[in-house]
């Protein structure tokens, strides 16, 4: 989906995206690209990345990929490296790259679910504030941040729990983050997202239709988001209108936190 461009609005700023193969991180790369921004596109299917990196540069845009895993450190450290050697500079970055599972009782979950659940959801977003932060400080004119966290990280959805868990702990780091860094003019800020028409929930949708139903049911809207919905937030977060916004825990959840 292309929203026209307008330069004028993040020109010459470069952007890291993680998760950004598919779904909200795809459709924020190309948003960023269509409002002039530098992007620097993060998520482990290479492939995916170099595509949409073709599509961004065919509308316009310019898109780099670099294909990484969030729980990985030196993964983390490449691509913000990647921004700097390319572009000169990293000036926002949306660490939305995240991953859950169908409802399962807690009694019922494995170790190995629970561990990768937290390690990509908060360990991914501790990996890329610690690599993305001192590029920021060293630069001396502040950037932005924004973490995908999650209805989830305000409170029980129906979620797994190790996810809920994990999406409290994001929106801890945001507010600690913001709180250490904001006299430095660096804001973060978190999305707590509702459920959205991703990849992966319409995988869970296809194997569990009732799931659909009752997230429905939560919504005010009664609808599921479209990532573009979502990126929109997101690329504003980043942007200068948003720049007395920091620490906030920004719903777009079709109203599911007004109930």
């Amino acid at each position: 989906m292309s929203e026209g461009r307008d330069t004028a609005e993040l020109g010459g700023r470069t952007v890291m995206v993680t998760g950004a193969s598919s779904g909200i991180g795809a459709a924020a790369a190309r948003l960023f690209a269509a409002r002039g921004a530098n992007v620097v596109l993060m998520a482990r299917r290479a492939d995916r990345l170099r595509e949409l990196a073709a599509a961004i540069a065919a509308e316009g845009g310019t898109a780099v990929p670099v294909p990484g895993d969030v729980t990985v450190p030196a993964d983390v450290e490449r691509s913000v490296s990647t921004a700097v050697d390319t572009f000169g500079s990293l000036d926002a970055a949306f660490n939305n790259a995240g991953w859950g599972t169908m409802s399962t009782p807690l009694h019922e979950l494995a170790d190995d679910v629970y561990d990768r659940i937290m390690d990509v959801n908060v360990r991914g977003v501790w990996n890329c504030l610690r690599h993305q932060v001192p590029v920021m400080l060293a630069q001396g004119r502040g950037g932005a941040i924004v973490n995908t966290c999650s209805t989830a990280g305000q409170f029980a959805t129906g979620a797994v729990a190790p996810y809920v868990a994990a999406k409290h702990a994001v929106l801890g780091l945001t507010r600690a983050a913001a709180a250490e860094y904001g006299d430095r003019d660096i804001r973060v800020n978190a999305l707590m997202v509702g459920v959205t028409r991703t990849e992966l929930i319409e995988q869970a949708l296809r194997e569990v239709p009732e799931l659909e139903k009752g997230a429905v049911a939560r919504a005010v809207q009664k609808r599921l988001a479209a990532p573009e919905e979502i990126a929109r937030v997101a690329v504003w977060l980043c942007g200068p209108e948003a720049s007395f916004m920091t620490g906030a825990a920004v719903p777009v959840d079709g109203g599911c936190s007004a109930v």
